[in-house]
C-alpha cells in the first residue's frame, strides 16, 4: 500500500480542540505519571484465543479516533488475526470515529460495537484524551469497561495506547503520557492488558533511526525512516506498520495470560463511573417547528453518517426547536456540523442559557460532533430547548488555513444555516 496520510488536515486541531474542551468539562485532578512499560498482560485474553484457536466464528471491534480509523494498525492487526488462525473466521467491528475521545465513546460504545458482539475489543483513546482531566477518562473508560462486560461478560477487552508528538518527552523520561496513565489505573483494576505502541517510537526516535514529523514533500527524500507528517497521524507503511508489529509482539505473552470464563466488574473503580452513559435517537414528538427526517437510502448526509446516527433531522426554520425533559445530569447533542452549520440556542427550565455555533474553523466540509446542553454534579429533572437562531455567522471569519481558500472557491456553500441533528447523549433518562 502507498505510503500516505488518509486524515484531513484539520484533524490535528480538531484533535486539540477536543482535549481542551475535555479538560474544561471535568474537575480538577493532577494526573501522576507511572512508569511507562510497552505491555502488560494482567488477565490477558483468554475467551478469544481460546476461541481462535478452536477455530470459531470471532468479531474484533476497534473503538478509537481518527488512528484507528485509518486503513493503519485496524487493517493490518485484523489480517494478522486472520492469517495466524485460518481455521476460524474472524471479521471486524470499525467503530472509530476521527478526532473524539472516551467521553463520547462511552455514549456510543453500546450502539457502535457492544451490540454487535464482539469477541475482543481494542479501545484506543490515548490521544484524544490526552487534554483530558484524569477524573473524566476514569469516569469513561470504566463506563466503557462496565458497559461492555454488562452485555457480554465473555468479550476481551484490551487498551492500547497511541501518541502524538507532545507525548514524545514523557515516553523518552520513560513515563506514560497523563492519558494513557489514568487509562492504566482502569486497566489494573480490572485486570485488563494494555499495550502502548508509543515506546518503540520514542526509543526510535531517540537512537536517530525514526523522523517523527516532516513535510510530506520530505517523506521520500529522507533516509531515516518517517513516522508521521503531522506529528499525530502515522503513515500507513511506517509508523502504522510500526504499530502493529508491536502489537503482534506482545500478544504471545497476553494470549497466555489468565483463564477462560466471564468477566466480572464488581464493585467500580469510582462510584461515578459513566456505565449508564446512552445514546436517544431523536423523535418527531421531540420536535417543534418544520423539521424534516433525511432519507439515508438517498445521496446526502443521512446516507453518509448513517452508521453513526440512524435517524437524522434537518431544519433550516428560525425558531424550529429540540424539547426534551431530562431527568439526570448530562445532556449533549449528537449531531453534524459542516459548511451550512447554524448558530443554536439553549434554554434550561425556561431560562436562555447560551448560544453556540453548529460551525467552526475546520466546517470546510461535514463532520460529526456534539454539544453540551446541560451538565451537573447531582442529577435532577430539567426542561431543555435547543432553537436554530435567525442569526447569521461570519463563517469567513471563522474559518482557518486551508478551510479560507475553499470558502473562496465555493461561497455558496456556506451561505445556508442548517441544523443537523440525529441523537441525544445522556447520563440518566429522557422522560416522554
Amino acid at each position: 500500500m502507498k505510503t500516505q496520510n488518509l486524515l484531513r488536515p484539520a484533524a490535528v486541531a480538531i484533535i486539540a480542540l477536543c482535549s481542551a474542551v475535555f479538560a474544561l468539562s471535568s474537575s480538577a485532578e493532577e494526573p501522576v505519571l507511572l512508569p511507562a512499560v510497552e505491555a502488560t498482560p494482567r488477565g490477558g485474553l483468554p475467551n478469544v484465543f481460546a476461541k481462535l484457536q478452536a477455530g470459531g466464528e470471532v468479531k474484533i471491534g476497534y473503538l478509537g479516533g481518527s488512528i484507528t480509523a485509518a486503513p493503519g494498525w485496524r487493517v493490518k492487526s485484523l489480517a494478522w488475526f486472520q492469517e495466524q488462525y485460518p481455521n476460524a473466521k474472524v471479521s471486524e467491528i470499525n467503530a472509530a470515529i476521527g478526532g473524539t475521545g472516551s467521553d463520547l465513546g462511552v455514549f456510543r460504545a453500546n450502539q457502535d460495537v457492544i451490540g454487535k458482539h464482539p469477541d475482543l475489543l481494542f479501545i484506543e483513546f490515548a490521544v484524544n484524551d490526552s487534554g483530558g482531566n484524569p477524573v473524566r477518562i476514569h469516569q469513561c473508560m470504566e463506563g466503557i469497561v462496565r458497559q461492555t462486560w454488562k452485555a457480554n461478560p465473555l468479550t476481551d477487552i484490551c487498551f492500547v495506547y497511541t501518541l502524538s508528538e507532545p507525548m514524545l518527552s514523557d515516553l523518552s523520561a520513560g513515563k506514560f503520557p497523563r492519558a494513557a496513565g489514568s487509562m492504566e489505573a482502569i486497566a489494573d483494576y480490572y485486570g485488563i492488558p494494555s499495550i502502548h505502541f508509543g515506546l518503540d517510537i520514542a526509543k526510535r526516535v531517540n537512537n536517530g533511526t525514526l523522523i517523527f514529523k516532516a513535510a510530506k514533500d520530505q517523506v521520500k527524500a529522507n533516509q531515516t525512516m518517517v513516522f508521521s507528517t503531522d506529528g499525530v497521524h502515522p503513515l500507513i507503511d511506517t509508523g502504522h506498520e510500526l504499530y502493529t508489529q508491536t502489537l503482534i509482539r506482545n500478544l504471545p505473552a497476553i494470549s497466555l495470560a489468565g483463564k477462560p470464563g466471564p468477566h466480572t466488574t464488581g464493585k467500580p473503580f469510582r462510584e461515578d463511573h459513566w456505565e449508564n452513559a446512552k445514546i436517544v435517537p431523536v423523535t418527531q414528538s421531540m420536535l417543534k417547528g418544520n423539521w424534516t427526517k433525511l432519507d439515508p437510502n438517498q445521496p446526502g448526509k443521512a446516507k453518509d453518517f448513517q452508521a453513526r446516527l440512524p435517524v437524522l433531522w434537518k431544519t433550516n426554520e428560525p425558531g424550529a426547536s429540540l424539547e426534551f425533559t431530562l431527568d439526570g445530569k448530562l445532556a449533549e447533542i449528537y449531531d453534524i456540523i459542516g459548511p451550512d452549520g447554524c448558530l443554536l440556542e439553549v434554554a434550561v427550565d425556561g431560562k436562555p442559557i447560551r448560544k453556540f455555533p453548529r460551525f467552526d474553523t475546520h466546517c470546510s466540509y461535514s463532520r460529526l460532533s456534539k454539544a453540551s446542553l446541560y451538565s451537573a454534579a447531582e442529577p435532577g429533572r430539567h426542561q431543555i430547548k435547543v432553537s436554530l437562531t435567525d442569526e447569521k455567522l461570519d463563517k469567513q471569519k471563522l474559518l482557518g488555513g486551508e478551510h479560507v481558500e475553499k470558502f473562496t472557491a465555493n461561497p455558496g456553500s456556506f451561505q445556508e444555516s442548517n441544523w443537523y441533528v440525529g441523537s441525544l447523549l445522556i447520563l440518566g433518562d429522557v422522560v416522554e
